[in-house]
């Protein structure tokens, strides 16, 4: 019988164990509010759940320096929390109140906290993995050594947008690091339907000239250690990374969609593989403590009433910020 894993044999260490595991519920918590919040009509409009895909907000984001950039699809609540942006921000900003990320202006798909380095969520399939590459592009040229990351989804690999950004990136060798959330399904279709390769992705990196990495996207490790692996070699201008992480959405597409497309037998699977009861008993085999991991359970909780409630009494945002943002000037030279 083999034996438990212990602190001793841990290549990643408690610390980071902890961040790991703080991320991820951060990010099943607050996507639970959302949930129960747009049941209770305070979220306007659709919004896409990233619940069980977890842990690879969890591995990049922590995996990430505070001067990197992320970029993300419209299923970017995760990605944007892991790069520490607020909780109050996120609901407050599916909830349309001033104390939002944009003033309550933008929504569920296009939470943007540059301070945080999470460089927008982007509504449009594959319009960011060209704006992901001139991110690295300005790093490589200007030697600052930031690292850009674009998330997309599987369907995102037979737009076009995606052969020429993987390509040209791999020509200048840039350091930005693109990551296929692959969920097994492109809105309601299930990828394999129309892709004619088995991982959409990964089978695809050999024609840029790219190694083919595939990893279990419902482990916060394996994504963590991917992450390390592809940051190191982007910093040190050997290129870009094509990571394809393996994963399954519980919920369907958009709150609007029942999912019931899926083989229950299949969603059943998935379900049995929730990152996060995996992780919690992984923690437990590496010798942490109940007692600390119920700590991270109960002030997260704390954490999202406490947002819950903010988002709820801020007001609606204020007429003057109709053209904010419009303009670069701020919208008011028109006038005069």
């Amino acid at each position: 019988m083999a034996k438990k894993p212990t602190r001793k044999n841990d290549d990643i260490g408690e610390d980071i164990r902890l961040a790991l595991y703080r991320t991820q519920q951060e990010v099943r918590q607050v996507e639970k509010r959302a949930y129960d919040l747009f049941l209770q009509n305070m979220i306007k409009g659709t919004s896409h759940l990233c619940i069980g895909q977890e842990a690879i907000a969890a591995g990049f984001g922590v995996a990430m320096k505070p001067g990197d950039w992320s970029f993300c699809t419209y299923r970017g609540h995760g990605h944007t929390l892991a790069r520490g942006a607020s909780m109050t921000g996120v609901l407050g900003e599916l909830m349309g109140r001033d104390c939002g990320l944009l003033g309550g202006k933008g929504g569920s798909m296009h939470l943007t906290d540059v301070t945080k380095g999470a460089m927008g969520s982007y509504a449009i399939i594959g319009a960011h993995l060209p704006i992901a590459m001139g991110a690295a592009w300005k790093a490589q040229y200007k030697k600052t050594g930031e690292v850009s990351v674009c998330f997309f989804g599987d369907g995102t690999t037979n737009i076009g947008a995606f052969h020429e950004a993987v390509s040209m990136s791999a020509v200048w060798k840039l350091p930005v690091v693109f990551v296929c959330e692959n969920n097994l399904y492109m809105e309601y279709t299930a990828i394999g339907d129309v892709t004619p390769v088995k991982n959409p992705a990964a089978d695809r990196a050999s024609a840029y000239g790219l190694p083919s990495i595939i990893v279990d996207g419902n482990d916060a490790d394996a994504v963590y250690r991917v992450a390390q692996e592809a940051f190191a070699k982007a910093r040190a201008g050997d290129g870009p990374s094509l990571i394809e992480c393996k994963t399954y959405r519980h919920h369907g597409h958009s709150r609007a969609d029942p999912g019931k497309y899926r083989p229950d037998a299949e969603v059943k699977e998935w379900i049995a593989k929730d990152p996060i009861p995996f992780y919690r008993q992984r923690m437990l085999d590496f010798g942490i403590s109940e007692e600390a991991i119920k700590t991270i359970e109960d002030d997260v909780a704390k954490a999202v009433n406490a947002a819950t409630e903010e988002s709820k009494n801020a007001p609606p945002p204020s007429e003057d910020l109709i053209l904010k943002d419009v303009w670069a000037d701020g919208g008011w030279a028109w006038r005069n």
